[in-house]
């Protein structure tokens, strides 16, 4: 790695807050445009719209998806300012090269009875890990928070009888999200009843909410792990994830007349751009009930 992306990267997590996860994606992505540039014998002064749109090209012909191909423009772009402004270059290139359009994906959901579904069958299971699973399922659900926010929640960090949970997020941002009776009564019986059995598995005493059957702390791999196994015990098929949670959370409070506002707070987003998502999923949503139901859209 040379001193100008491993200062950049350092100014990132450092001065930014930007997450080791991320810092990870913006060095893989210039690191490949830097091997690029190595294979055309094109020095990095050298760049300009021609060599960033045969980049650009040479991704897409490699089958790299539009999305990606856009995420590795505005790792470039960044970084490509960060040297503007330390000013190790004149001009940032990739100002003037305008990303691939891609197209809009929108999260998926469950709907309210998939949810009530989901809960009820989770609750039938006879096996010693049923109520931490249903813990996780309630709190994904009830308070909408990522995965790596979840695996990293303290005992501390839960106040039961307030119902208010204390969320580290991105960019070391922390936040008070709400939960709702049911879920205080789940995580009460987890934390009594079964966390001190799975915590003795360990020598080591663990501040974490959440532990796998060794009485480690979790990790995202670990929940995306249990999410599956919830699915295979219970018999369901709704392609459980974090984050299909954490959609269905923020679209169903904007169906039942929550504020925009107050749903980018609770999901910790940092522009209210990326809360609006859920507005066009409640609109998606609102036409597919209104062509199944209606009798003269179905002909």
């Amino acid at each position: 790695m040379n001193k100008q992306l491993a200062d950049f990267l350092f100014n990132l997590q450092t001065d930014r807050n930007y997450s080791s996860k991320t810092v990870e994606s913006y060095q893989r992505d210039i690191e490949k445009f830097y091997r690029f540039l190595l294979e055309e014998d094109i020095k990095a002064d050298d760049v300009d719209q021609i060599v960033i749109r045969n980049f650009l090209t040479k991704e897409l012909m490699s089958n790299v998806s539009k999305r990606s191909c856009k995420r590795r423009l505005c790792a470039l772009k960044h970084f490509y300012q960060y040297l503007l402004k330390t000013n190790q270059i004149d001009n940032n290139p990739f100002n003037y090269v305008k990303a691939p359009k891609i197209e809009k994906k929108y999260p998926h959901i469950l709907y309210s009875n998939q949810v009530e579904e989901l809960l009820e069958a989770n609750k039938h299971r006879t096996d010693h890990l049923k109520d931490r699973d249903q813990a996780i399922l309630e709190l994904l659900y009830y308070s909408g928070v990522r995965a790596s926010e979840l695996v990293n929640i303290k005992l501390s960090d839960i106040n039961i009888r307030s119902r208010m949970a204390r969320i580290l997020g991105k960019g070391n941002k922390e936040r008070i999200v709400p939960f709702t009776d049911t879920c205080a009564l789940t995580l009460d019986k987890y934390v009594k009843e079964v966390r001190p059995g799975l915590a003795k598995k360990n020598e080591q005493i663990s501040i974490y909410l959440f532990l796998n059957d060794r009485g480690n702390k979790l990790t995202t791999r670990g929940l995306e792990y249990i999410l599956n196994n919830v699915e295979e015990k219970t018999g369901l098929n709704l392609g459980l994830h974090p984050h299909l949670l954490r959609h269905t959370f923020a679209t169903h409070l904007l169906e039942n007349g929550a504020d925009l506002r107050v749903i980018q707070e609770l999901l910790g987003h940092e522009s209210i751009n990326a809360t609006q998502v859920y507005t066009h999923v409640s609109e998606e949503g609102m036409k597919k009930e209104y062509l199944s139901a209606h009798p003269r859209a179905k002909k």
